[in-house]
């Protein structure tokens, strides 16, 4: 039998599970036409589980030991392949009310975590949910991982990829969105890890203190930030959890208008995305007498080589950003230049890497102290903020074409609302998943963000 121990980050994610907020991934992916079921099954078993053996693990944590991943004796495909059919009229608003209802449930942890539904009857098409424990690893990886079961031809062989042509498809489809904040965070990637030693190395070379001294205040000032960082502005957006929760979707947005109503103003299309989400919150929070001046979120920042093949074991490489959204500005434009400001102060910024290892610490700790650092982390924000940027070109999937993917993070601890902003073939969709005790219907936030970013390219 295999079996592996899961590294600290992973073990916080898989404690961090509970019946409020369970640790899963949701992702899902839909088409206009219906999709091969014979041809997906194989798919799933070449491409998933033949190449990441977490898929046919499951977790065991023996007493007084760490977790660890052990290979499950009755493992098989079709337990985790499910057929569902859309109840009439097999719209957006049926799929999105079959879809509220599949993802809150947490996953049987006495099986490999996770789930695959194929939903029929979506208008001519289908969809495909996929439900993964964050254990297994972070949202871009399993982004990577959808990428990889995908094709840029619909009659293309199923034959496992080499792992050069890996590395260079579904990672060149993000890589060019990210390297340069990959790079500037290599180094500082490895300050928390190597704290003692780096201590121990100056006292034994003086002349290293200086060195070292040129970025020291800037990651302290980082660490201190998100430690001492206040919870967050107590509006309809935070409060206790029902556990329930519902989703819902815009309609995808062409991409070249928000890249040139960035060039206008000197922006990126990422900061005219975020721009346009704070303006969204700025309109929920107005109508509902619940304004604040700032809200915090959680920007879940990848810290992986994306020209280099997945590693087999997957796992969480990533850290978490504090971002501070200025929804109390009314202007578009003024509120645009903000964002933008603080954008760029956090691409240089060490915060990524730092909280990374304050993750991995936490994941090291005894269940009792790991709740309350985990309630710590997350009382800081509002709301999981993810922008994957997915591939420029239309892929196929068992032999049909994409026509839209999102990719929802879990929240953890007390935070009710996780925002998936996703790229695709020229388009651009959102989605909001939040719980129904504090935002009982997603749709406005969605109508919203689709005001504001129409605002912003105009």
């Amino acid at each position: 039998m295999t079996t592996s121990q899961l590294p600290s980050a992973d073990a916080a994610w898989l404690h961090m599970d509970s019946h409020l907020n369970p640790m899963v991934v949701n992702a899902l992916i839909w088409f206009d036409e219906p999709i091969d079921l014979a041809r997906a099954r194989e798919i799933l078993a070449h491409r998933l589980v033949g190449q990441f053996p977490r898929f046919r693990q499951c977790v065991a944590e023996p007493l007084g030991r760490p977790p660890r991943f052990e290979d499950h004796p009755e493992f098989a495909v079709d337990q985790h392949l499910h057929r569902l059919a859309l109840p009439v009229p097999g719209d957006r608003a049926a799929l999105q009310e079959l879809l509220s209802d599949l993802i809150t449930p947490p996953l049987d942890p006495t099986r490999p975590l996770w789930h695959v539904y194929l939903i029929e009857g979506f208008g001519d098409g289908c969809a495909l949910l996929f439900r993964i424990h964050h254990c297994i690893a972070d949202g871009i990886a399993l982004a990577r991982v959808m990428l990889s079961l995908t094709d840029a031809e619909p009659d293309a062989a199923i034959a496992v990829p080499s792992p050069r042509s890996r590395a260079g498809g579904a990672g060149a489809r993000v890589r060019s969105l990210v390297r340069p904040a990959t790079a500037a965070l290599s180094a500082g990637r490895r300050l928390v890890g190597a704290g003692l030693h780096e201590g121990t190395e100056t006292v034994l070379h003086p002349s290293h203190a200086a060195r070292l001294a040129a970025t020291a205040g800037q990651d302290m000032g980082t660490l201190a930030k998100l430690l001492t960082a206040p919870s967050d502005s107590r509006t309809v957006l935070s409060g206790p959890l029902h556990g329930t929760r519902r989703v819902a979707w815009s309609k995808p947005f062409r991409l070249d208008r928000v890249k040139r109503a960035g060039k206008r103003s000197g922006a990126t299309i990422n900061d005219v995305l975020v721009a346009a989400l704070t303006g969204a919150l700025h309109r929920y929070l107005a109508e509902r007498d619940s304004s604040v001046d700032e809200l915090h979120v959680m920007v879940p920042f990848n810290l992986r080589a994306l020209d280099q093949p997945l590693p087999r074991d997957l796992g969480n490489d990533f850290g978490l950003i504090l971002l501070t959204l200025p929804v109390g500005i009314p202007d578009t434009e003024t509120r645009l230049r903000e964002v933008k400001m603080r954008m760029d102060a956090i691409k240089n910024s060490h915060e990524g890497p730092i909280a990374y290892g304050m993750l991995s610490a936490i994941g090291m700790t005894p269940p009792a102290v790991e709740d309350r650092l985990i309630g710590f982390f997350s009382d800081k924000a509002s709301a999981v903020v993810t922008n994957v940027p997915g591939p420029r070109s239309e892929v196929y999937f068992a032999g049909s074409a994409v026509r839209g993917v999102l990719v929802w993070a879990p929240c953890s601890g007390s935070i009710g609302m996780t925002v998936s902003i996703f790229s695709y073939a020229g388009k651009v969709t959102v989605g909001f998943m939040t719980d129904t005790g504090l935002v009982p219907d997603p749709q406005p936030l969605v109508k919203a963000f689709d005001a504001e970013l129409r605002a912003l390219c105009r």
